[in-house]
């Protein structure tokens, strides 16, 4: 049964309070982006009234405690993921220069011809479009491991694509668009005995369930905080230390470097060395607090409420004539992509907007998925913590009141 008091959380939200064309906010586009609790908002304004500085080179109070908080927001984040040591994490702009920094620094540096790099059809642009571009660079070539027709990876089919040729395998850990749950462990079990290293984009994982790294047997893993309550801007690459040792930096600037002349250079340690330049402290901070909120009410708690919303979400969508919903049944996330018959996703959402209810509709960065689909665009309905059985209601209605207004 759902948690009730996480359907108490609303509170903390202050957007949810707000109404949209006169109706109640019922927000299901948490996989773009998640709401943020006071305390995160709280966390950010205290940031930028009492402690802003530069961090990492000024000795003067103000400064001396922004590095101690950015400091302590990236212990945070280690104990958070279970990393053995706060240098595994790298602080980026989001999920997309994680997964673009690994692509650069590490599988440019180790890719020769002939070697293969394993994705599936189900992946974000972001995990995608960067191996492409690896491919091209260093003569490595792409494969695909091939869904089954409900839209999941099966071992036998990760199994078929990974071979003695394989050097990466990049897979998400969540499908942002059909909901599936990958198996990522079994796949690292898989790339590591050919001796592939496994990258995993874990921008819809994280928000929603425990994650200890060790584990799950990645890499290399790459989340977002603003789809886990943080600010926009700041991501973290989380990395084994021996493999974020051997990559090379690839923003090159202030604070990354140990020695400097007029011909060479030499690169601070980790993970300094991945992080030229100002980095993003107000939002390290703001992900620190939000993942201080999540800790609170418990990451266990989130991922059976969100699951059960994804999975009820599913089920109800499916019983309504003329609605078509992709990806698997069981097990399900947090997600649910749908298409109204003979309605195009944008004008899905237009109505949906009418009625309060915000929804993404489009490709979601995930046009080879919609390829495989044999469609051009869906709807889509995610849930976070702060949603409830109500909202899988006010989503069915704006799907009846959908078909309603194109029937006329």
């Amino acid at each position: 049964m759902m948690d009730v008091t996480l359907v108490d959380l609303k509170k903390d939200f202050p957007i949810l309070a707000r109404p949209i064309n006169g109706h109640r906010l019922v927000y299901l586009d948490s996989a773009a982006t998640t709401q943020k609790p006071q305390v995160v908002i709280d966390a950010e304004v205290d940031f930028y009234t009492q402690h802003n500085a530069n961090v990492l080179r000024s000795v003067h109070t103000l400064a001396e405690e922004a590095t101690t908080l950015f400091q302590n927001a990236r212990h945070t984040v280690a104990t958070f993921v279970g990393a053995t040591r706060p240098e595994e994490i790298v602080f980026t702009r989001g999920t997309t220069e994680s997964l673009n920094l690994v692509a650069r620094g590490f599988a440019d540096k180790f890719l020769k011809p002939g070697d293969e790099i394993v994705v599936s059809p189900m992946e974000h642009h972001s995990n995608l479009i960067p191996w492409q571009q690896a491919a091209k660079r260093t003569g490595a070539k792409l494969r695909y491991i091939e869904l089954s027709p409900d839209g999941q990876i099966t071992l036998e089919a990760a199994q078929a694509a990974i071979g003695d040729h394989t050097r990466m395998v990049a897979v998400s850990h969540v499908s942002n668009v059909l909901g599936t749950i990958n198996p990522v462990a079994e796949i690292a079990e898989l790339a590591h005995r050919v001796n592939a290293v496994l990258v995993v984009d874990a921008a819809q994982s994280v928000p929603h369930q425990p994650i200890d790294v060790s584990q799950l047997g990645a890499d290399f893993l790459a989340f977002s905080g603003h789809k886990m309550c943080g600010p926009t801007g700041i991501g973290v690459l989380w990395g084994r230390y021996p493999l974020l040792v051997e990559s090379d930096p690839v923003i090159y600037g202030g604070e990354m470097i140990t020695y400097v002349d007029r011909e060479t250079a030499t690169w601070a340690d980790l993970p300094e060395k991945f992080e030229g330049g100002t980095p993003n402290i107000a939002g390290a901070v703001g992900l620190a607090a939000a993942i201080h909120y999540l800790e609170g009410v418990g990451m266990e708690r989130i991922q059976s409420h969100t699951q059960e919303l994804g999975e009820m979400a599913f089920d109800r969508l499916q019983a309504i004539p003329g609605v078509t919903v992709y990806g698997p049944k069981r097990p399900h996330s947090a997600v649910v992509a749908f298409n109204v018959n003979r309605v195009h996703p944008h004008d899905v959402a237009q109505v949906f907007d009418s009625l309060g209810v915000a929804i993404r509709a489009g490709h979601h960065c995930a046009q080879p998925l919609m390829q495989w689909l044999g469609v051009g665009s869906t709807a889509r309905a995610s849930f976070y913590l702060y949603n409830d059985h109500q909202d899988i209601e006010a989503l069915a209605h704006a799907i009846e009141e959908t078909k309603r207004y194109f029937r006329q």
